[in-house]
């Protein structure tokens, strides 16, 4: 955990610099250098430079794992492990490998009519290896081990249990399809990664840079600070603001963390609730548009839609995530008595876009882009250029995006968005697996055939998998695996392909605050200096009510405003949203046990009936569901009433 927090947080310091104890003189110059070329080159082939996509594909992910092999230790232990001969070895070992199937692809596939020889299969192993090196420091052993299982079901996928057998590949056309084609490392999710993402990723450091982390603190707390809880609602508010730029939860949290957990704690909230709400709060970060995670791209090249429409479906399930959670902190805050901020501590609202408003424009111009349906390319630059442009708009000086951190943010953009291209070129392999064997498919049936047709437990059955998936991933990687293994199963079971594509995605994204592996909360946890494994339950238990939503979804995608499957009724939208709100609510005072005083077991367990009950779309469910709500509420307002007009008595006396 502590490792972790250490690889984010490089990225925290001055803007640009690559100096750390593991760099030192002409390999940080170097690593500088590298990453500047990165940023460059991808705003060129993403602009003005017409290079076809397998060769632009080669270069940008030699260029990362370049500098992904000069920032990260080969020992996660040791994080701070000078850079030595073994990394430059590994560095010309990379561009080798990757620079030999560059050089010779037209040859291969023209000259050679894609006959392979002895020596394309050799550096196609190096490549792999490489690539497994490069993703394990990175990300860790989950991918690699996961892509060695996936590279041995091809080959040996007669030898599996009938329900999973396919007829099996040759390694060499195994290694063929991996390293000599662009259905392989260098395929689809990694043309994504070098364009959409890695753009946005850039947009988001030249918004850093430019002063907007100071924006949504200060906007935050001017929001909420003097509300009951009030430092808990600003690290729920400031997290969603981030998360949408950053789209990591371990990096919202190490970032927005160090402000919000102690700004918790000096109200009286224990330091494992400070830690699981920033937790919690950063873990929504990756669902919420327009980024979420970089994943919304990824999404949207699997779907084949157009990028609008997944960040539109992704607006109103943010919405009601961050909603749970407000109420879920209301609940805690109401439970220990808990107070506001002083006036005094808390900036106006007026001051604050006064100060550094302009900034806000950046994103509504990315937004504005997007609605008129250019593309999300275009957005990204149209965003950079207003970032420069409006930071000069502010009062503060300080935010004006000079020369100097004009290329600190190009450098922040090429460190950002390593483990997200990494992860985009590794998960390559098991796609590749995936679309030669069919074992999508044949998951998807055994889902299906397992849980009898049931829906609800074809559902359960997919959440429990894509969390145990999603452990210790990336948003990206996260989402690329369970998008090609769980996926399939809920489409299958006739949920639409949007809907489906949602449901797995928030639940691989939930594994953050989810014991055993819940980086997220241990990320936090190290901050406040708590427990981390208590820290973790606290996490999940604010975030369970947020767990109903994808299900509300997989039964009604109404949420999602998918206007492919048809017009969209904004009268059964309200009506969906509004139940959907007050499912939320029931759960999270359930779980809280707390609405006005504490709940009796009756009352709480109703409030999860009612959570329960709003679930499908069936009508009945939610008219018993309403009414087991009113009457809940009726009976515990009733009884309340006279504890609290005592208590009220008992303060004034």
């Amino acid at each position: 955990m502590n490792d972790k927090t250490n690889q984010i947080q490089t990225s925290d310091t001055p803007v640009g610099k690559m100096e750390n104890d593991r760099l030192q003189g002409v390999s940080a110059k170097t690593a500088a250098l590298v990453a500047i070329v990165l940023s460059i080159f991808v705003l060129l082939t993403s602009s003005y430079l017409n290079i076809q996509e397998f060769y632009r594909n080669t270069i940008f992910i030699t260029l990362i794992v370049v500098l992904g092999f000069f920032l990260y230790s080969p020992n996660k232990k040791k994080p701070d492990q000078k850079f030595s001969y073994m990394d430059i070895a590994l560095i010309i070992l990379a561009i080798i490998s990757i620079g030999y199937i560059t050089v010779n692809y037209t040859n291969l596939h023209v000259e050679r009519m894609s006959q392979a020889n002895t020596t394309d299969y050799i550096f196609a192993v190096l490549c792999i290896l490489v690539v497994f090196e490069i993703t394990r420091r990175t990300i860790g052993w989950f991918i690699p081990i996961l892509s060695v299982l996936a590279m041995i079901y091809a080959v040996y996928g007669a030898y599996f249990p009938i329900d999973f057998a396919h007829s099996g590949f040759s390694l060499d056309r195994l290694l063929y399809r991996v390293y000599m084609t662009s259905n392989g490392i260098f395929g689809s999710t990694l043309s994504i990664a070098s364009t959409y993402i890695v753009l946005f990723i850039l947009f988001g450091a030249f918004l850093s840079a430019s002063g907007a982390s100071k924006l949504f603190n200060d906007l935050a707390l001017a929001i909420a600070g003097q509300r009951r809880g009030g430092p808990a609602q600003v690290a729920v508010i400031t997290s969603a603001l981030t998360g949408s730029l950053n789209g990591s939860a371990v990096a919202n949290v190490a970032t927005t963390g160090a402000f919000t957990i102690p700004l918790m704690k000096s109200i009286g909230l224990k330091s494992r609730f400070a830690a699981g709400v920033e937790a919690a709060a950063s873990t929504g970060g990756m669902i919420m548009p327009p980024i979420m995670g970089a994943a919304a791209f990824i999404m949207a090249g699997f779907l084949g839609v157009p990028y609008t429409v997944v960040i539109i479906a992704g607006i109103i399930p943010a919405l009601l995530y961050y909603i749970a959670l407000i109420f879920a902190v209301d609940a805690e805050a109401k439970k220990m008595g808990l107070k506001g901020l002083s006036k005094d501590n808390i900036p106006e609202v007026k001051a604050v876009l006064l100060q550094r408003g302009a900034l806000l424009l950046p994103i509504i111009i990315v937004f504005g882009v997007l609605l008129t349906g250019r593309t999300a390319i275009f957005a990204g630059f149209a965003g950079i250029i207003a970032v420069i442009i409006t930071s000069y708009l502010t009062k503060d000086k300080t935010n004006r995006i000079t020369i100097q951190k004009f290329f600190g943010s190009l450098v922040d953009g090429a460190k950002g968005s390593i483990q997200v291209a990494i992860a985009c070129a590794s998960v390559g392999i098991i796609i590749a697996v995936v679309s030669m064997s069919g074992v999508g498919s044949m998951l998807a049936y055994n889902v299906i055939d397992i849980a009898g047709g049931n829906l609800f437990l074809i559902l359960v059955m997919v959440m429990v998998t894509c969390i145990i998936l999603s452990f210790g991933l990336p948003s990206t990687a996260l989402y690329i695996v369970v998008a090609v293994t769980a996926a399939p199963a809920l489409v299958q079971a006739g949920i639409t392909p949007l809907a489906a594509h949602f449901f797995v995605f928030y639940f691989g994204a939930m594994s953050n605050v989810t014991p055993p592996v819940a980086l997220a909360a241990y990320t936090g946890a190290g901050i406040a200096d708590s427990d981390p494994m208590k820290t973790s339950w606290t996490a999940l238990r604010l975030a369970l009510p947020g767990f109903i939503i994808p299900f509300i979804i997989a039964y009604d995608p109404i949420l999602l405003m998918d206007a492919s499957e048809g017009p969209v009724n904004y009268g059964s939208l309200l009506i969906a949203f509004a139940t959907a709100i007050v499912g939320v609510y029931a759960l999270a005072v359930g779980m809280g046990n707390f609405i006005r005083a504490r709940l009796y077991i009756v009352e709480r367990m109703a409030m999860i009936a009612v959570a329960f009950l709003l679930i499908t779309t069936n009508q009945m469910f939610d008219l018993i569901g309403i009414g087991l709500f009113i009457i809940v509420m009726i009976v515990h307002y009733a009884r309340t009433r006279k504890i609290l007009e005592a208590t009220e008595l008992d303060e004034t006396n």
